[in-house]
């Protein structure tokens, strides 16, 4: 990977609501909604308590944000190009919300902010990071176990939201 003198972007770390994290976690939620809006939900279960189950589930506190860092191209414009951040659940320390543009993607954001995520758990004292991702979502599988994450049962808040969960661990 190239070093972060010579890699087309740069990483920023931002507030949790920082403009430009807003954008790129409101291209996540399109993106999201379309892989998973037809979704079939579990027999016997509600449509509409299912889908609220899920929302609740995927809810963040920006309270619980330990750190939200974006990629920025390094270009001139500064456009943003990925996103990711980190909070504490409970005693453990989650991934969540990591999305890299359509055009961006293959060029090492990905990498360059988990790398950065899991940098940040272990100055702050974290054995292992967390994640959850879905079914529908083979890229991010992919990616995640090409950096060494290993699948870990479905954890809270997902086991009963979520079923079609993935979880995955890393020490760190």
């Amino acid at each position: 990977m190239p070093d972060a003198v010579t890699r087309p972007f740069a990483l920023e770390s931002v507030a949790y609501n920082d403009p430009r994290a807003l954008a790129m976690r409101a291209v996540m939620d399109e993106e999201m909604g379309a892989r998973y809006g037809t979704h079939p939900v579990p027999a016997g279960v509600d449509p509409a308590e299912f889908d609220a189950k899920v929302t609740a589930a995927l809810a963040v506190d920006p309270a619980t944000i330990v750190a939200t860092v974006i990629a920025l191209d390094a270009g001139a414009d500064g456009t943003p190009l990925g996103h990711a951040a980190l909070r504490r659940i409970g005693d453990e320390w989650e991934v969540k919300r990591v999305i890299v543009t359509a055009a961006a993607r293959g060029r090492g954001v990905a990498t360059a902010l988990m790398t950065e995520l899991e940098r940040v758990a272990a100055a702050e004292g974290a054995k292992r990071v967390i994640l959850q991702t879905g079914d529908r979502q083979p890229e991010a599988v992919a990616l995640y176990e090409k950096l060494g994450f290993t699948r870990i049962p479905i954890y809270e808040p997902y086991v009963e939201a979520i079923p079609f969960s993935i979880c995955f661990e890393k020490a760190v």
